[in-house]
């Protein structure tokens, strides 16, 4: 069987052995904002399965952006270094490209871990200013962002700009901009959050234009051979907030601005926003977009089985899909696949005892062989 998932994609002439990317991933195991060995094996044991694409998990571009206390972050020479560290020992035993998604969380920011019951980071527990486009809190109980004023919207520029130069020292192939799930350069997109009368206010093309001067900013400091996407919501799943043709819009804003594809996602812009995930229920919107924007479309949301994945890929739905706790639940979830498909997937030498073929334990454990699937 010839496979469309496991087919190789090239963007701006890097080059991805397969459309499947492991999603980025917050892990909540920094230490002030710098990645730890838990990434290494984090990170590492999804990256010797033989994926497409690794995201490091959303990293925060200044201080003032950061989610959480062990959110990653990438505003100095220490994190700088400690990422580069990660990935020098991954490369000791895998090529798996990597890339690393950009965050700054906004009015959503200076937040409790999930082990910590989530929620604001009060004052007295070491919780920081926030900053939003407007001065409007994320839900009930959460901190009232101060709005971005130009010395403000100037900085967040330059954390953008810095982090950029940042990935120029790394082994990195691509940079994913956090666009959604509310946090800063969604709450600008979005009506429910911005409510400024300046440039950055008002209409769609206004909204958008500071996320198109971070997408300028970033390009601009990125080497030609370096990808630049961005993830935005399919729509805000709240009323009054972007829908779908809002969201086609900001696609071909940034598309001029200098953007390389749009990863579709989906994800509160407030409290009172509720999303129905179903398997692949954020499919129909990347086909749509890929279509009649013209752009290269990754897509998340529920993307389970090996055949689900195949026929994204095949029907043109999508260039690739981002897969996050399938890979929690199952680091093996490429080979997996390969097996289900019918695909011969090159294993490290270390693990080819387990592979179908030199193991009769594969076939007992997985039946026919549709493991993924």
């Amino acid at each position: 069987m010839t496979s469309k998932l496991f087919s190789p994609l090239s963007i701006r002439g890097a080059d991805y052995a397969n459309r499947i990317a492991v999603s980025p991933m917050a892990q909540y195991k920094g230490d002030q904002g710098a990645a730890t060995r838990w990434h290494d094996q984090h990170l590492g044991s999804f990256s010797v399965s033989n994926p497409g694409l690794v995201i490091i998990e959303s990293t925060s571009v200044e201080r003032e952006g950061w989610g959480s206390l062990g959110c990653l972050a990438l505003h100095s020479d220490v994190h700088e270094s400690a990422i580069r560290q990660v990935l020098d020992n991954i490369r000791t035993y895998s090529d798996t490209p990597f890339g690393i998604q950009f965050g700054h969380s906004g009015r959503k920011g200076s937040g409790q871990t999930p082990a910590g019951g989530r929620g604001p980071l009060t004052p007295e527990k070491g919780g920081w200013q926030v900053y939003g486009p407007s001065a409007i809190p994320f839900a009930d109980g959460y901190p009232v962002p101060e709005a971005l004023d130009a010395d403000g919207l100037a900085r967040v520029r330059e954390s953008y700009r810095q982090a950029a130069e940042r990935v120029g020292r790394l082994d990195l192939s691509l940079v994913e901009l956090h666009g959604a799930h509310g946090y800063l350069l969604h709450s600008f997109l979005s009506p429910i959050s911005n409510q400024r009368s300046d440039q950055y206010g008002g209409s769609l093309d206004k909204r958008t234009s500071f996320v198109a001067e971070i997408v300028s900013a970033v390009r601009e400091e990125l080497s030609d051979d370096r990808v630049l996407g961005i993830r935005l919501n399919a729509h805000d799943y709240v009323e009054g907030g972007l829908d779908f043709e809002d969201t086609i819009k900001i696609a071909q804003l940034l598309k001029e601005a200098g953007l390389d594809y749009v990863c579709v996602s989906a994800g509160a812009i407030s409290g009172d926003a509720r999303v129905s995930a179903t398997p692949g229920y954020l499919v129909p919107y990347a086909s749509e977009l890929k279509k009649r924007v013209g752009m290269h479309a990754f897509v998340t949301g529920m993307i389970l089985q090996a055949q689900q994945a195949e026929e994204i890929i095949a029907d043109d739905h999508a260039d690739m899909v981002e897969i996050a706790r399938g890979f929690l639940d199952d680091p093996r979830w490429v080979w997996h696949a390969a097996e289900a498909l019918g695909v011969d997937l090159d294993y490290l030498m270390q693990y080819w005892m387990a592979k179908p073929g030199r193991w009769p334990g594969a076939e007992i454990l997985r039946g026919n062989g549709a493991s993924a699937g």
